[in-house]
């Protein structure tokens, strides 16, 4: 549906009989219907609320154990005097969010990848320059430069001192955009499909190019919107909660900052350009409400989003495209309808107090299948090929019983434009596992320990008295004091003041409490040693010893990366290309038959492992016997790409190689003969004296062996074949 399409179509011209509402006020059959629509949502959103509510209550336990509070459900004797919480919880986690950080963004780029797929559609796989005259003339048209100018600007044109030609020794040729194709075209040459038999002409792999160019695409536009600072947050809940939410990517309209110089006055004016480009942003799981009966974000049929918008933010709804401002109007205008879930005031360290949500409302955005009928009813713009009887994907934001905005899903494909991930899978329910509910009884224990030796050690170190008041003088005070003195009565036998002392513990209370934070590592995947354990174990003196401990601990690691390539990156990259085959408004044509590559798991090890074979390669290339059947500039180009380095920025292309090959070889003949100019038949026999002196034969010593220490094997008797005596 086009932005100049109106909201409702054409409903606003069809005149509605009155029909008397629930509270005896007189409707229209539009806004009869508008209620029901609404009223079916909301009523889908109170299933998805109350399905997920003992997800809330594992949530709220986890993060009470990350923050270290005890929540209103513990409750402690008059005796336990401590109410310490060891945060073991929020080292775990912090430990591994910091370790998906490294690994999903340890190379600098965003984890997303684009390449082509193995067997390309529309596209060739590879090109080559046919070097065969034109089919109209039997030989190349080659036109004579007529003006200086021109041979200077000729492409193929690369002179030395003394040849006649327009440049001088060393200088290279500044080609214009496009330049090198328009002089392949002018010489009557082209381009064909497959590749080329002869291994030195020029060969070019398109669909190898349109992948990379959609990734560096993606790539650009994920940082100019801030994405690699909504996926870390997305992360961390994943650590801390078990799943971790990004939404999009969504049409954004983002604003450039433009001066434009008048030319009459001179002065700048500022004239800023509005753009669409595509976003992301992280939703919290607390706002975040799928349908029951899905295990994943494909299975779901709809999904709410739920928005705690003031009076400002929901009047700014009214700017967007497809929202009603009417619909707005009215929900301003019937007060804030914001109710605080139980959660919320468990998540707030303040309590504040009834007052709070005043000036709130609460704004459902649904994005899910509807009936047509409804939706065609509701006034939303649905093909007439549509049956009532299909259902279709919409999008539609309710707020105090009204429809603020209601269209069709923009998306096409048709996709929910939510990605969950889990940090360890659940495969019975949506949302995951995280590290805080993996150690919730580590740390309850733990815990309870850690107060029981406190309150030991409380009671052990004091003394304890047991005093026979019938035995001193009555009206005396029983403080303690150095040098206090006690009256007692005459005549009274045995002593009358004990002081008692209580066995200590704590060793055992802290004993225990190793024992359960060793089982906190076991359960969480993160041994201690990963992330700062103060205490030395025996494996871990030697550097051998401590590589193999965390080669080994990194493994649960890789596991949950793995998760969040399956479930984020790969849909993310995906809904990623086909928003720019929909929506991108630049100039940049894309065709080709491309494959979404999810980095996460494999971004260093694949990357350092390939980057290492290709320089063993390399080296083997120099062999001369293999060299011939080696194209070295695609090694060249693979190497740089596989560290990180873009190989259209730093490597030259052949043509350019080519003239630098002469460049150099110029200048280091020129080094070779003590600066002066050599001819090339000179040069020839530089190189050839050069390989010849090298060529000499070594002086063996009198040893025969060269100074070394290499043995004379058996020595030959008399009369054998090599005695020469």
């Amino acid at each position: 549906m086009s932005e100049e399409n109106e909201l409702f179509g054409n409903a606003g011209e069809i005149y509605f009989e009155p029909v008397e509402g629930e509270s005896g006020l007189d409707l229209t059959l539009e806004e009869s219907v508008r209620l029901q629509f609404v009223g079916l949502v909301q009523d889908r959103f109170e299933q998805a609320a109350s399905a997920r509510e003992s997800d809330e209550a594992r949530w709220l336990q986890a993060y009470h154990n990350f923050r270290g509070l005890y929540g209103k459900n513990v409750k402690f004797r008059e005796s336990e005097k401590s109410r310490v919480f060891i945060k073991v919880t929020k080292t775990k986690v912090i430990a591994a969010f910091g370790q998906l950080v490294d690994v999903m963004f340890g190379t600098g780029k965003f984890p997303i990848g684009v390449k082509e797929t193995k067997i390309p559609e529309g596209v060739s796989t590879y090109r080559h320059l046919d070097m065969a005259p034109n089919i109209e003339t039997s030989e190349p048209e080659v036109k004579e430069p007529e003006t200086e100018e021109e041979k200077v600007l000729d492409p193929f044109d690369v002179g030395y001192e003394g040849d006649g030609r327009v440049l001088k020794a060393g200088a290279t040729v500044s080609l214009g955009e496009n330049a090198f194709e328009d002089a392949i075209e002018e010489a009557g040459f082209e381009f064909k499909d497959g590749i080329s038999p002869n291994p030195t002409v020029l060969e070019t792999a398109p669909a190898k190019d349109a992948a990379r160019l959609m990734q560096k695409l993606i790539h650009d536009q994920i940082e100019e919107s801030n994405g690699s600072s909504e996926l870390r947050n997305a992360l961390f809940e994943a650590s801390l909660f078990g799943t971790g939410i990004v939404k999009g990517p969504f049409n954004y309209n983002k604003t450039l900052s433009r001066w434009e110089k008048d030319e009459e006055t001179g002065e700048r004016e500022y004239n800023p350009l509005t753009v669409r480009v595509p976003r992301i942003e992280f939703v919290s799981v607390w706002d975040f409400f799928p349908d029951p009966n899905a295990t994943t974000i494909e299975e779901c049929e709809y999904t709410f989003h739920r928005h705690k918008l003031n009076r400002s933010q929901l009047r700014n709804l009214a700017k967007l495209p497809h929202f009603n401002k009417e619909q707005i109007r009215a929900c301003l205008t019937m007060g804030s309808n914001y109710v605080e879930k139980d959660y919320e005031s468990e998540l707030k360290d303040d309590h504040r107090n009834e007052d709070y949500g005043n000036g709130l409302f609460e704004v459902l955005e649904y994005w899910g299948v509807m009936d047509a009928q409804y939706a065609r009813e509701a006034g939303m713009d649905i093909p007439n090929e549509v049956d009532d009887l299909d259902e279709v994907q919409v999008n539609a934001w309710i707020s105090n019983g009204k429809l603020l905005r209601g269209v069709i899903n923009p998306f096409t494909p048709y996709r929910l434009p939510y990605n969950a991930f889990p940090y360890e899978r659940n495969p019975y329910s949506f949302f995951g596992i995280g590290v805080a509910e993996n150690m919730d009884d580590s740390q309850q224990i733990m815990n309870g320990h850690a107060r029981m030796a406190i309150d030991n050690l409380a009671l052990s170190g004091s003394i304890v008295f047991d005093v026979d008041e019938s035995a001193l003088v009555g009206g005396q005070s029983m403080e303690i004091y150095p040098g206090k003195v006690f009256r007692r009565q005459s005549g009274m036998q045995g002593q009358s003041i004990h002081g008692l002392k209580f066995p200590n513990t704590t060793q055992e209370n802290l004993q225990m409490f190793d024992k359960f934070r060793q089982l906190a590592d076991e359960q969480t995947g993160i041994p201690s040693y990963s992330h700062g354990q103060t205490g030395v174990q025996s494996m871990t003196r030697t550097a051998s010893g401590m590589s193999m401990l965390l080669g080994a601990a990194s493994l649960n690691i890789k596991t949950v990366v793995k998760n969040v390539d399956d479930f984020l990156l790969k849909p993310l990259g995906r809904a990623y290309y086909q928003w720019n085959m929909q929506f991108f408004e630049g100039e940049l044509e894309i065709e080709g038959d491309l494959e979404i590559n999810a980095m996460g798991t494999n971004s260093l090890m694949q990357k350092e492992v390939r980057s290492q074979r290709l320089t063993m390669f390399l080296q083997t290339a120099q062999n001369p016997a293999i060299a011939p059947f080696v194209k070295i500039s695609k090694i060249v180009s693979e190497l740089a790409y596989s560290l990180d380095l873009d190989p259209d920025e730093i490597l030259n292309d052949p043509e350019e190689a080519a003239i630098m090959a002469q460049i150099i070889g110029a200048q280091n003949v020129g080094q070779a003969t003590g600066g002066e100019a050599v001819a090339p038949d000179e040069q020839q026999a530089a190189m050839g004296g050069a390989q010849g002196a090298s060529q000499q034969p070594q002086d063996l010593g009198a040893t025969g062996t060269g100074g070394g220490n290499i043995g004379t094997g058996i020595v030959p008797q008399a009369g054998e074949g090599e005695f020469s005596g």
